[in-house]
């Protein structure tokens, strides 16, 4: 029986303090396991450290590792991407983080799943030990809002770590265009046979997050818009909704009119009514211009990122 053809991507940002420890441990558990014929695929998203030369130093000494350094800041879902099309020729890909959250220990189940004929195996996060219950509670809320309103269940608490057949990877590059990605809704909304697998995500092994609060909402816009149109109706929703309470707003007025002529005149309830009004139409203008931008940054058709210098041994 031939090895299993198997591609690891890992975006990295920023992780000088961490890769080396990151890429041993990893190593050590590709290497035990004899049915792989593996590479590992280090995807550098412009870093302000010195990752890029710790990670050239690596790849000099290890064959198996190819190094993509991006010519800008492209973000996390497109370093995944530009792994995953760089692997395409892979029986496998398994992305993850190369912070030490990501377990490289469950790689063995991924892959067992993986022969057993599932196309995707996707993790969840039991507990994550160094998040605090703000996070968490965010991280709670965008879950619950993105499958009310998504036509796609999204599975709460997954992680982009995970594992996908070469179909899926091909389907992925060749079939869908768009810039706007969300990942973990696309591989969910492709469907093909899925297998999910609870891990518990370790404390950073150093520094920080690099998920600020305002990248996580960025993210979280980027998932709903992308898995969902149901955000552009809510202008009919709240304007029905006013609409019943301005016509029991007026019934009331117009009794009071004929039962207590004394009343004041209405400037109070206007002007209430007026802000009201006001921002619940500039509510729904935000929402339709957050899908207007989504669909500017698509016909400008730039490419999704740009590689810089792809590293090797073989170089």
């Amino acid at each position: 029986m031939s090895p299993i053809k198997l591609n690891v991507v890992c975006p990295v940002f920023n992780e000088a303090d961490v890769i080396e420890q990151f890429h041993g441990r990893l190593s050590g558990v590709l290497k035990k396991c004899p049915e792989l014929d593996f590479k590992v695929v280090y995807v550098v998203d412009r870093c302000t450290d010195n990752t890029l030369e710790i990670l050239r130093e690596i790849a000099s000494r290890d064959s198996a590792v190819v190094v993509l350094a991006l010519s800008a800041r492209f973000g996390h879902q497109m370093s995944l991407l530009a792994g995953i099309e760089h692997s395409v020729n892979a029986d496998a890909v398994i992305m993850m983080d190369s912070d030490l959250q990501h377990p490289p220990e469950l790689i063995p189940e991924l892959v067992q799943h993986f022969s057993e004929g599932a196309d995707v195996v996707f993790t969840v996060r039991k507990d994550t030990l160094d998040i605090g219950a703000g996070r968490k509670f965010l991280g709670n809320l965008f879950y619950d809002t993105l499958n009310r309103i998504s036509d796609v269940p999204i599975n709460p608490n997954s992680a982009d770590f995970r594992l996908i057949s070469q179909r899926v990877a091909t389907t992925l590059v060749a079939e869908f265009p768009e810039r706007n990605m969300f990942l973990r809704g696309l591989f969910t909304w492709m469907g093909y046979r899925q297998v999910g697998v609870e891990f518990t995500a370790a404390p950073r092994a150093s520094g920080q997050s690099k998920y600020s609060i305002s990248q996580m909402v960025r993210l979280a816009s980027s998932g709903i818009l992308s898995s969902s149109t149901k955000p552009l109706q809510t202008g009919i929703v709240v304007g029905a909704a006013f609409g019943i309470v301005a016509l029991v707003l007026m019934c009331t007025a117009i009794v009071n009119f004929f039962i207590d002529r004394s009343l004041p005149s209405g400037w109070t309830s206007m002007v209430t009514l007026l802000l009201l009004f006001s921002a619940v139409q500039l509510t729904v203008l935000g929402v339709i211009g957050l899908y207007i931008g989504g669909i500017y940054n698509e016909v400008k058709a730039r490419p999704k990122y740009i590689i810089d210098e792809e590293i090797s041994s073989h170089e």
